[in-house]
């Protein structure tokens, strides 16, 4: 039986990505974004049985509304995946670091929330489901030029474990995906080389099979995975010395 399978930041990237890999298998989506003409492009190229959300979800409001739309049409997901994101340059000290923060926070951290809440109690009432989110190995480490990000994505794998807890033999089970460099608009931005970089729709098929075993946490690609259990062992006077002069992210202000 297809999966009905809700998916935030569906417009492009990682989550049009795996819109496209549930949708060519015959599931039920609910495609959450900012901008609804890439989702409507979507839908129409994918040819799926899908109802589109556009919203913003670092507005928890605009969400949640959008999540018992869904639910009202479809029914309870088997999947959610909170995969909406942004990556935005800073340098410490810059004037308008501290807003791209904020905005930086408000997407990736407290929308991956928003995003799940609304879901919790229907799924932990059927007794089944799946909570996505999408960390990243840029939170391994704070990066040089990249602090707002690694620390957005940093706090996404601990609020993800600590939700996995939670709901320990409910039956909802929580998934936590590490995305390395994956060939997206976000990262055709970054200046520097992206070692192991994986096309999309690579990655969405390699992610599905982790969600469909409920695995708790992952890396993919896996070569990424060994990588950041490196960085994360190296001593910091070791670390300092090889990152402090690694290229940055350009600077600039989220959309």
């Amino acid at each position: 039986m297809s999966p009905t399978v809700f998916i935030t930041g569906a417009s492009s990237g990682i989550g049009a990505a795996l819109a496209r890999h549930y949708g060519q298998r015959g599931a039920t989506l609910g495609l959450a974004a900012r901008r609804h003409s890439e989702l409507v492009t979507l839908v129409q190229r994918v040819g799926a049985n899908a109802s589109i959300h556009a919203v913003d979800v670092a507005n928890p409001d605009a969400i949640a509304r959008a999540a018992r739309d869904f639910m009202a049409a479809h029914g309870v997901p088997d999947i959610v995946v909170a995969n909406a994101g942004i990556s935005v340059g800073t340098h410490g000290g810059d004037e308008g670091d501290v807003q791209v923060l904020d905005r930086v926070f408000r997407v990736n951290v407290v929308g991956l929330a928003a995003t799940l809440q609304p879901f919790v109690e229907p799924m932990r009432a059927r007794g089944t489901g799946r909570l996505v989110g999408i960390a990243s190995v840029a939170g391994v480490r704070g990066l040089p030029g990249a602090g707002a990000y690694s620390a957005s994505k940093a706090a996404v794998k601990a609020l993800m474990e600590s939700l996995r807890l939670d709901f320990h033999g409910t039956g909802v089970r929580v998934v936590t995906l590490s995305p390395g460099y994956i060939d997206t608009p976000m990262t055709k931005k970054n200046p520097y080389p992206m070692p192991f970089l994986m096309p999309p729709d690579v990655f969405a098929a390699k992610a599905a099979r982790a969600i469909e075993r409920g695995t708790s946490f992952t890396v993919i690609p896996w070569q990424m995975g060994v990588a950041g259990l490196a960085l994360r062992a190296m001593p910091n006077w070791l670390y300092d010395r090889l990152f402090a002069r690694a290229p940055r992210k350009p600077r600039g202000l989220p959309l």
